[in-house]
């Protein structure tokens, strides 16, 4: 019978939250279980969700409690993307690794639109200057 699951560690380096949960969880190690295909009931596999099972931390209230959490892996993949960030936000990430494609790159060039440009944008800090629409 072929293994359904994958259990593996996520390391965060701060403290984080997932939908789903009201508590912010603590850095460190924490145990998962990532479901690799759908299970064998499923009757819609097409259907079927990607989940992975976290075993959390103790609480101090309740140091012998064993929890865990299910979470979809969009949730944890975005949890483990924010931390790597350290601290940036999420869209400066999407922004730097759009500005790194050549092929976005050549578009804006031929659009006439900087790296400035959408810098300025992203930065939420209003409509651009006209000169900031240039070319770097």
């Amino acid at each position: 019978m072929e293994n359904l699951t994958s259990k593996t560690i996520a390391v965060f380096a701060r403290p984080f939250t997932v939908p789903g949960l009201s508590e912010m969880l603590p850095a460190g190690e924490y145990e998962i279980e990532t479901e690799l295909v759908s299970p064998p009931d499923q009757q819609d596999s097409e259907a079927w969700k990607a989940s992975v099972l976290m075993k959390l931390h103790p609480q101090i209230s309740h140091p012998g409690l064993a929890r865990t959490l299910t979470v979809s892996l969009a949730d944890l993949d975005l949890a483990r993307a924010r931390d790597k960030l350290t601290g940036r936000a999420l869209s400066d990430f999407f922004l730097e690794g759009m500005l790194a494609d050549p092929m976005i790159c050549l578009v804006m060039e031929a659009d006439g639109v900087s790296a400035a440009h959408l810098r300025h944008l992203y930065s939420g800090s209003g409509i651009p200057r006209p000169h900031d629409r240039r070319v770097s």
